[in-house]
């Protein structure tokens, strides 16, 4: 059959908005360069007429410098519908990719929404309210064990005021020891002897020796 009939030939990709763009500025920057040298043309005519005088040589100049224009009016107006068709077709191409994004997003939005109502599913109020008091009565008990853990055993019982008359004598034993008076008899110095060593001297009409202490009579031999 392809031998009768030949092979059909294949389609044609559908054009591309970014491969149109690539194109319409090809093509205006083929024009601009076109533009270019119509100016370099254009000024050499006019750099011609400054230099001569009217007359028919500066009038045929002069028409040649009308048509370079005309022509550079005319890539001028192609230049400017170029831009204005690139910038349509970029709109475009901005627009239908901002409605697959937001369609994208979506999309992703309704994911989450079935994932969180599957989700959901599983969990139910009441279960976690009463895991809340179970929570609650667990702690309760731990408190309570940790008391009756801490009790004392074999303590007698003491009245309370008892406790108190024994706190405020305790206070005023403490009150007697903080007294350091009685220390002061004991780190005092002896008195200095007002007498020279060998001297005697008088204490209370009893004779001293230099060292203070109460001589020993002498007895008879």
């Amino acid at each position: 059959m392809n031998r009768l009939f030949g092979k059909s030939k294949p389609k044609d990709p559908p054009p591309n908005l970014t491969d149109c763009v690539s194109n319409l500025d090809s093509r205006g920057e083929s024009i601009d360069k076109k533009i270019a040298r119509l100016d370099a043309e254009l000024k050499k005519y006019k750099d011609q007429m400054a230099k001569m005088r009217e007359g028919p040589s500066k009038n045929m100049v002069k028409q040649k410098a009308m048509r370079v224009l005309k022509q550079k009016k005319m890539y001028e107006n192609q230049r400017e519908s170029l831009s204005q068709q690139a910038f349509n077709i970029e709109q475009q191409h901005f627009n239908i990719q901002q409605i697959k994004d937001t369609k994208t997003t979506v999309d992703a939005m309704k994911v989450g929404v079935k994932e969180f109502k599957k989700a959901y599913k599983n969990v139910k109020i009441d279960d976690i309210e009463n895991l809340q008091d179970e929570l609650e009565d667990f702690t309760e008990q731990s408190n309570e064990i940790q008391e009756v853990m801490g009790r004392s055993y074999g303590m007698p019982e003491i009245d309370d005021d008892e406790l108190e008359a024994e706190l405020d004598a305790l206070g005023s034993d403490l009150a007697l020891d903080e007294d350091s008076s009685y220390l002061d008899d004991a780190v005092s110095t002896p008195s200095v002897p007002a007498t020279d060593p060998g001297e005697s001297s008088m204490r209370d009409s009893v004779p001293v020796d230099e060292f203070g202490l109460p001589k020993i009579p002498q007895t008879a031999k």
